[in-house]
């Protein structure tokens, strides 16, 4: 069975489910966004990007297609614990207890290494790691009461590969699959899974106007299995299998979404 969205598969079991995604506005969690939100969703976002956010849901409410009502939209500094809590209860307040947590936002902030100071790493484990803890205890207690769910975290296959003038980010990303582990043991028995998506060279708008050179595309192609330049739909089709009842079985894994660099 399949939607109208670029033939992607439907997973009954999303619809109606309560969705909370980081940092959704642009990139891979716009696409995690609109995905879920096609599913028949009641999906949340958190960001700090009024202007994209906003338009966001602005489009998707214009496209209609679904009885889940418009995407709800948070300006949420996740850095901020106390305003990740006070936002994870506006949005259980909203749309009742999450059942599906997409711990998303990131930065992929460079420096050489003689360049990070501590205020720059500590930044580093805030933005990527610290929230991805915090948001998950914000949203555990509902999603048990709920009778489980699905986290999905967000890794990088950057930290596997090693690469130079990303220290503070790749550090972070690794200590997301320990995370991982961990909340997936502790979770399991109230039936909470916990799994970890690592993207690859994913083409975003934020990839091509900070990194992207002009010959990149030809360089990924030559390193990947696959010679297909990956796009955010290919993480977002991973998420939705693993958030649906199809993956009840699967927990603690790192779900490689790469076309096959590492």
């Amino acid at each position: 069975m399949e939607n109208s969205m670029s033939g992607i598969a439907t997973y009954p079991s999303l619809s109606g489910r309560v969705v909370l995604i980081t940092g959704g506005g642009s990139g891979i969690g716009e696409s995690f966004t609109e995905h879920f939100w096609r599913q028949g969703a009641r999906v949340a976002f958190f960001d700090i990007d009024d202007t994209a956010s906003n338009a966001l849901v602005q489009r998707l409410t214009q496209a209609g297609g679904t009885d889940a009502g418009p995407p709800l939209y948070l300006r949420c500094d996740i850095t901020d614990i106390a305003m990740v809590r006070d936002c994870v209860a506006k949005v259980e307040a909203a749309l009742g207890q999450v059942q599906v947590l997409i711990n998303n936002a990131s930065r992929d902030d460079r420096k050489d290494i003689f360049d990070i100071t501590p205020e720059f790493w500590d930044r580093a484990m805030a933005v990527n790691l610290r929230h991805q803890f915090f948001v998950t205890q914000a949203v555990a207690r509902g999603m048990i009461a709920a009778g489980g769910g699905s986290v999905i975290t967000m890794g990088s296959i950057s930290w596997m590969r090693g690469r130079s003038g990303m220290a503070g980010y790749t550090t972070s990303k690794a200590g997301i699959n320990g995370l991982t582990r961990t909340l997936a043991r502790e979770l399991g028995d109230r039936n909470i899974r916990v799994n970890c998506i690592l993207p690859g060279a994913i083409v975003t708008e934020r990839q091509k106007q900070l990194w992207l050179k002009s010959d990149d595309d030809q360089r990924f192609l030559d390193l990947q299995c696959l010679k297909i330049r990956l796009q955010p739909e290919e993480v977002a089709r991973a998420a939705l299998f693993l958030a649906s009842d199809e993956a009840r079985g699967i927990t603690g894994q790192n779900i490689i979404v790469d076309a096959g660099i590492v």
